[in-house]
């Protein structure tokens, strides 16, 4: 029996809590508490994504939150040296987040709950700032938005209609 793709790739997923979150609800006969879960997953090779999940118990929004972050998976282009193609700006809300490639040995230098979302991702030399808000959910959701909107060099080439070596000015043999 074949397995669904997705199935397999899975089971190499690795999961990040990023925060969890206390929030009340005021009723009639007092304080309804609840629990919101902000989850990362990936696969270290370039896939990763962002989950949120909500209940009145941990381990179920921690599930609910990995649910939806393996639902909501997109694609980093990674470099060799483990960076990103070039420099973007994330915004999400009040926040906006700078993230900028690094030279190889530099690592992750990153606020605390970005950080998960660029290791899971595969990166290991970037340098990113928070600019705005410091609230946890609309910072990684920047993060993200930055991320997405990063193209490998071979993507940009082809949506300019020229090759690689023209866009970077080196003569074809």
């Amino acid at each position: 029996m074949a397995r669904n793709p997705k199935q397999r790739d899975a089971s190499d997923l690795q999961e990040r809590v990023v925060f969890i979150h206390r929030v009340s609800k005021v009723v009639k006969g007092g304080r309804r508490f609840s629990l919101v879960a902000l989850v990362a997953v990936g696969d270290g090779k370039g896939n990763v994504g962002l989950g949120m999940g909500k209940s009145a118990e941990v381990p179920l929004a921690i599930q609910k939150a990995v649910d939806d972050a393996k639902k909501n998976m997109f694609h980093v282009p990674v470099t060799d040296e483990g960076s990103i193609p070039h420099k973007v700006m994330g915004h999400f809300g009040a926040g906006r987040v700078l993230i900028q490639p690094a030279i190889e040995g530099t690592g992750v230098i990153s606020g605390g709950s970005v950080r998960p979302l660029f290791e899971l991702a595969g990166i290991k030399n970037v340098m990113s700032k928070s600019l705005g808000t410091t609230i946890a959910m609309n910072v990684i959701k920047a993060a993200a938005d930055g991320l997405k909107q990063l193209e490998s060099p071979e993507q940009t080439a082809e949506r300019r209609g020229i090759t690689v070596a023209q866009m970077f000015g080196t003569k074809e043999n």
